[in-house]
């Protein structure tokens, strides 16, 4: 019995006075490897051992690519009306109310103007966690108004995707924005103005069918999903099985829909140099 008893006492905390561990500390890829959060900042949040690209909104992205982070934020305050007063399990502006307060943002867009290596850029990024990065009509509105200030200013525009599609909540208005969008970008077209689109994971439905596949680059982060519809609707709609990753940003480089494939750790100086090249 003499196994199972404690001979050197030492410290004992009460199971009541025990801690845990701060939730957040530690990310697990789908894979399984596991990275501290503070490590996976310092990584432009991808995963050392497998390259993972774990997905990031405006925020970091800004951080990543802006000279010392310092940029000015265009339309600061524009924010959803109710257009069609939807009512779903909740009303429309209670929906983008409690989005706000989640997420700390106007809309599912952000757009900014600074200097990449000292190059001038404005940057029109998408935001995943307002509403699945749904495209509406503020955020058809926010990223005209950035390719007008491109257009005036003669500086080339960057826009990063990351959505699951237009926004059911405004319907017809929503899909409008694919028309005003696509329109601006062809004025930028015009002025020879460059535009690179860079698509991350999920770039799927109208934002996908305008303005992510517009580019006069169009770019992808390793591994993300881009698509109009889902594999399931697809092969439904085909008849047919579909090959294993066929949305996949590899998949759609081999099939020539992308110029070249980009690891965010490498991001800011590719892009520097591509921009510095069409200068």
């Amino acid at each position: 019995m003499a196994w199972f008893r404690r001979k050197d006492k030492g410290i004992q905390t009460p199971t009541e006075a025990k801690k845990e561990a701060p939730d957040g500390l530690w990310y697990k890829t789908p894979s399984g490897k596991i990275i501290h959060t503070r490590e996976l900042k310092n990584n432009a949040y991808v995963v050392p051992d497998d390259g993972y690209h774990v997905r990031i909104g405006s925020k970091e992205y800004f951080e990543l690519l802006f000279d010392d982070n310092k940029f000015t934020e265009l339309d600061t305050k524009m924010q959803s009306a109710d257009p069609l007063d939807f009512v779903d399990s909740k009303p429309y502006p209670d929906r983008v109310k409690a989005a706000q307060k989640k997420t700390d943002l106007k809309d599912a867009v952000r757009a900014a103007h600074g200097k990449m290596h000292g190059v001038k850029l404005v940057i029109a990024c998408m935001d995943f966690s307002f509403i699945g990065g749904s495209m509406g009509s503020v955020v058809g509105e926010k990223i005209a108004r950035a390719i007008s200030y491109s257009l005036e200013k003669k500086i080339p525009f960057l826009m990063i995707s990351k959505s699951g599609g237009a926004r059911m909540m405004e319907a017809g208005f929503s899909l409008m924005q694919m028309a005003k969008t696509s329109a601006k970008l062809a004025q930028l077209d015009r002025a020879g103005i460059p535009y690179i689109s860079l698509m991350t994971d999920p770039t799927t439905g109208g934002v996908t069918a305008s303005y992510a596949m517009l580019g006069d680059f169009n770019i992808a982060e390793p591994g993300a999903l881009i698509g109009f519809a889902g594999p399931r609707v697809i092969e439904q709609t085909i008849g047919k099985t579909l090959p294993k990753g066929f949305q996949s940003s590899e998949f759609l480089l081999e099939h020539g829909f992308l110029d070249f494939i980009v690891d965010r750790r490498n991001l800011k100086d590719r892009l520097s140099k591509l921009l510095r090249m069409l200068e």
